[in-house]
């Protein structure tokens, strides 16, 4: 079995899933705070199928990834009436931040895992056991990685909920104009600008960062599990 092979097989399932919870969690916090709209729809299920976007969850990726453009793309949005959750403008707030908080709680889960895995488990690891560990680690970089992305302040990030809560409510009403305009505007600035402007890459100067620095916390709570 090749390389490439393995890294998907790796790769994909830790993808899904984490896409998968990151959705599933704002349709749960929503229902908490007031609105059921996602989980009448049936959206409040951890089947892949009801949440994948062909068109953001396969193909723009896929295209992404073949010429070397950074790689983004989204699920099927959980749908949210900001106007059923008890309070609006602090509830969208939290439904927003429920996604990345998720995607951290369950790198955290990877990461505990991983030092279970190297604890018990003899090394170096070979077969399954060397393809559930790289899987563990693909799981960890994604969550994190998709945590701090999606805190980006473009919309229809999470980013953007969450600042459009913190600002003043003029300053909000203006700024929640730019959400027709959304797809538009991530594109421009995560593809087109960087393209044209050398060093106008928003993704490599305000969302690595941040990921290396966790990921290193949480490779330092798999370690602590492993009792390296």
């Amino acid at each position: 079995m090749n390389d490439t092979l393995l890294t998907a097989l790796a790769l994909i399932p830790a993808l899904v899933f984490a896409i998968v919870f990151h959705e599933v969690s704002h349709g749960f916090v929503a229902k908490l705070l007031g609105d059921p709209t996602a989980s009448e729809q049936r959206r409040l299920s951890l089947n892949p199928l009801r949440h994948v976007d062909p068109i953001g969850t396969v193909i723009l990726p896929g295209i992404l990834a073949l010429t070397g453009a950074p790689v983004f793309g989204w699920a099927k949005p959980v749908p949210v009436n900001k106007w059923l959750l008890r309070n609006p403008r602090y509830g969208m707030m939290a439904v927003a931040a429920a996604g990345p908080g998720s995607n951290l709680v369950l790198a955290a889960v990877g990461a505990v895992l991983l030092g279970l895995l190297a604890r018990y488990v003899i090394d170096p690891p070979t077969g399954m056991v060397a393809l559930l560990a790289a899987s563990l680690h693909f799981f960890i970089l994604i969550n994190i990685f998709l945590a701090f992305f999606n805190l980006l302040p473009i919309p229809p990030f999470d980013g953007s909920h969450i600042v459009e809560g913190v600002l003043p409510r003029e300053a909000a009403r203006q700024y929640n104009k730019l959400r027709p305009f959304g797809f538009p505007l991530l594109f421009l600035i995560l593809l087109v600008l960087p393209a044209l402007i050398p060093g106008f890459n928003v993704v490599e100067r305000f969302v690595i960062p941040p990921v290396e620095w966790m990921t290193g916390h949480y490779m330092d709570l798999a370690s602590r599990v492993a009792g390296l």
